[in-house]
């Protein structure tokens, strides 16, 4: 009776965590898109002066994720994707 207890408990733990990570995963796309032009417009001047990504510092991490959100939203056809 108690191995039933523990995999019934240990189903309900599994179902939870699949259930947040899956709420978890949903992009709000139009705030994706919205940050990413943002900081283009902020780092395309350094970039135009010959500055490398590396050089503008914070935003390294930034703009990778924006690429990937932009890769994404092209392969699923989002409307607003744009090709870094």
């Amino acid at each position: 009776m108690r191995g039933m207890i523990r995999a019934g408990s240990l189903g309900l733990v599994m179902l939870a965590l699949v259930t947040s990570s899956a709420q978890a995963a949903v992009i709000d796309w139009q705030a994706e898109f919205a940050r990413c032009r943002a900081l283009r417009e902020n780092i395309a001047p350094l970039l135009q002066a010959g500055e490398g990504i590396s050089a503008v510092g914070r935003s390294n991490r930034s703009v990778r994720r924006c690429i990937w959100i932009q890769r994404i939203a092209v392969r699923k056809k989002i409307p607003g994707a744009e090709v870094w």
